[in-house]
């Protein structure tokens, strides 16, 4: 684990349980603390038409509305640039909106001039829809991306995914809730694997207990007074295993709307599960800070991940 300053060290030092911290409120509410939108980036990612989840219409389908029906874009990089990894996007916003530029086209394209394909999912959201729709539609994106990767130039063996906030939690509930596919379903689509390969969590939500929870994303993803078991189920640090993914992570201490802590929960599961991950907490900065563009320090985590996405191979050309 790699911390940004003396300051940091010191701080997540007692987070990890050597000062015995007492652990900060959770906020209350989804809302999230908005920065300061910089100039954006020239667009080199291109842009494929849109596609349904299920060209038939989204299993338990509420109605047939736009917030109905899931949605996946596919970016690919400049001509000639790809190097066959794709990365399946989940923006966040507290499992009630979506932050679709800020965490979705504006990553696609940063990953893109690294020669990376990328899928921006639209999923379903509360409070009109709860777990395991959020699930459902995230291992459906994934399965498209893993069985048209040919279509893409995609290796479906360098497939990851990348998510913010509730966008972090919901790519962490595929990185510890995956199946291999259903070989006798009569949609080919069904027949991949739901299981990314790499998984890349940004300030995310990760537990569903009282303690550090995320009240909001909670309250939308689980509804009121779920079981202990949902809360267990979902509670992704309790469901580490092995298998999960390698992870990359990234957090600030004063994230005053999803607790440090959530990442740090994660952080040791893995490594309790000997699971190769890495993670960088930086001492200052505000939720939701996406790209930070506008913020050197924490901006750098941009470079961090591209050093961690080379060093596995991911950012290679495709053997």
């Amino acid at each position: 684990m790699r911390l940004r300053s003396t300051a940091a060290l010191a701080t997540v030092a007692t987070l990890l349980g050597c000062g015995g911290a007492t652990t900060p409120a959770p906020t209350p509410t989804p809302t999230r603390t908005a920065t300061p939108t910089p100039v954006a980036a020239p667009m080199i990612a291109r842009a494929q038409p849109t596609i349904p989840l299920w060209s038939a219409g989204a299993p338990g389908a509420l109605g047939t509305t736009p917030a109905d029906q899931p949605e996946l874009t596919p970016y690919l990089p400049p001509a000639g640039r790809a190097n066959g990894t794709g990365v399946v996007i989940f923006p966040g916003g507290g499992y009630q909106h979506l932050s679709m530029a800020h965490e979705g086209s504006e990553i696609a394209n940063w990953l893109a001039g690294l020669g990376v394909t990328t899928f921006v999912v639209k999923y379903r959201l509360g409070p009109s829809y709860h777990h395991p729709t959020m699930l459902t539609d995230a291992q459906r994106a994934i399965r498209i991306a893993r069985s048209r990767a040919a279509e893409w130039g995609v290796d479906p063996n360098r497939l990851g995914v990348i998510g913010f906030s509730a966008g972090g939690h919901l790519a962490s509930t595929t990185g510890t809730h995956f199946d291999a596919g259903a070989a006798s379903s009569s949609d080919p689509i069904e027949h991949a694997s739901s299981r990314p390969d790499f998984m890349i969590l940004m300030y995310p939500v990760i537990t569903m207990r009282d303690s550090v929870a995320h009240a909001g994303s909670k309250l939308n993803l689980l509804g009121k007074d779920p079981s202990p078991e949902l809360v267990q189920l979902l509670s992704n640090e309790t469901q580490v295993t092995p298998q999960t993914p390698p992870t990359f992570l990234v957090h600030t201490v004063d994230d005053r709307t999803v607790p440090v802590e959530n990442s740090l929960l994660f952080y040791r599961a893995l490594r309790a599960a000997s699971v190769s991950a890495e993670m960088h907490i930086y001492e200052h900065g505000p939720h939701g800070f996406g790209l930070a563009a506008n913020n050197p320090v924490l901006a750098t985590w941009t470079t961090l991940c591209e050093n961690w996405m080379r060093m596995h191979g991911w950012l290679g050309a495709s053997k």
